[in-house]
C-alpha cells in the first residue's frame, strides 16, 4: 500500500506540474493547428470582420475555400474581367491593342441616364486626366486600369465594351456570381443599389483561365500577365509572401471593403490562384495586415 500512495503521489506531482496555473495546458506535444484553425484566428483578432477566401494550386492541385461564394461589392475588381473581355476582342480581330480612342471625362448613368464626370481627386490615377481630349491607344487604357486603378480608363473601357459582354465572358470563364453592370461613381446607379459585384471563388476562376491560357494564344497572356505584375499597390497579398515573390494581381476597395485577388508564383514551382475579399474593418492597415497574414499563412501550408 505504502508503495503505490508513493507512485500515486508523484504522478500527481507530475500532472499539477504540467497544468499549473493554465487549467488547459495537455499531457505530450500539441497538435499543429489546420490551416483553416490558423485563418480563422487570424480572423478573429479583428471584431466584425468577414473574410472570405479562395485558392487553387496548379503544383498539386489543391484548394482552399473559406465563404468562397459570398458575394461582395467588386470595387475595382471588376476591372479585372474588363482586362480579360479587352484582351478577347484582340484575340477575336474586334479590337487592336494599337488602336486609338479620344479620351473624354463624360459618361452616361445606367440608372437614369443622366451625365456625370469623374473628379481627379477621388481617382488613384489623377496622372490619366491629363490626357483628356487626346487620342490614346487601348492597351495603354489597360495597363492604367490595372496598374495604378484608373477609373478614367475603367469607364472607358467598359462603355467601349458594354457591361452585358464583359459579364457574358466571366460566365463563360467560370465566374458564375460576377456582374459587370457600369463604369465607377455612376452615383445614380449606386443609391438604386445597381452595382458590379463578385466573389472569391469567381477571381480564382477567372486567374485560373488566364493561367490556362483561354483568353488568347501565349503572346496575348503573356501582355496581361505583365501588366498585372506591374501593380502599383502591394499591401495585401504580396506583403505576406517572401520578398521579390513574383505576384500577378489586382486590388480593389471602398469604404471598410479591401479586396486582392491574382497569380503567385513560388520559385522553380508552378502557380496558385488566390483571392482575399474583406469587408467590415474600417481601418485600412488593419484590412490590409489580415489579407497579408492569411496570404503568409497560405503559402506555408503550400510549401509543406
Amino acid at each position: 500500500m505504502r508503495r503505490l500512495s508513493i507512485r500515486f503521489l508523484m504522478a500527481l506531482v507530475v500532472i499539477l506540474t504540467v497544468v499549473g496555473g493554465t487549467g488547459c495546458r495537455l499531457l505530450g506535444p500539441q497538435k499543429p493547428l489546420s490551416v483553416r484553425q490558423e485563418i480563422w484566428a487570424r480572423v478573429a483578432k479583428v471584431p466584425g470582420a468577414q473574410v472570405s477566401i479562395s485558392m487553387r494550386d496548379f503544383e498539386r492541385g489543391r484548394a482552399f475555400d473559406l465563404y468562397a461564394d459570398t458575394v461582395y461589392h467588386a470595387a475595382s475588381m471588376m476591372k479585372v474581367p474588363v482586362l480579360f473581355a479587352l484582351f478577347d476582342a484582340f484575340a477575336k480581330g474586334r479590337l487592336r491593342p494599337e488602336q486609338s480612342i479620344r479620351l473624354t471625362n463624360q459618361f452616361r448613368s445606367i440608372a437614369d441616364s443622366s451625365t456625370y464626370v469623374l473628379d481627379p481627386a477621388d481617382d488613384s490615377d489623377s496622372t490619366v486626366y491629363a490626357r483628356v481630349g487626346q487620342d490614346v491607344s487601348l492597351r495603354w487604357l489597360a495597363e492604367r486600369m490595372i496598374t495604378h486603378s484608373s477609373n478614367l480608363a475603367t469607364n472607358t473601357l467598359i462603355t467601349l465594351l458594354e457591361p452585358a459582354k464583359i459579364t457574358s465572358l466571366a460566365r463563360e470563364l467560370g465566374a458564375r456570381n460576377t456582374v459587370v453592370l457600369r463604369g465607377v461613381e455612376d452615383t445614380p446607379a449606386f443609391r438604386k443599389g445597381m452595382n458590379n459585384v463578385t466573389t472569391a471563388s469567381d477571381l480564382v476562376m477567372l486567374f485560373v483561365a488566364l493561367q490556362s491560357r483561354r483568353l488568347g494564344d501565349s503572346t496575348a497572356t503573356a501582355d496581361m500577365l505583365r501588366i498585372l505584375e506591374q501593380q502599383a499597390f502591394n499591401t495585401q497579398i504580396p506583403a505576406g509572401l517572401p520578398p521579390g515573390t513574383r505576384v500577378a494581381h489586382k486590388t480593389g476597395s471602398i469604404t471598410a471593403t479591401r479586396h486582392d485577388a491574382g497569380l503567385v508564383y513560388p520559385p522553380g514551382k508552378a502557380p496558385y490562384a488566390i483571392a482575399i475579399l474583406t469587408r467590415n474593418i474600417a481601418n485600412p492597415a488593419v484590412a490590409d495586415a489580415l489579407t497579408a497574414d492569411c496570404s503568409r499563412i497560405l503559402w506555408e501550408w503550400l510549401a509543406k
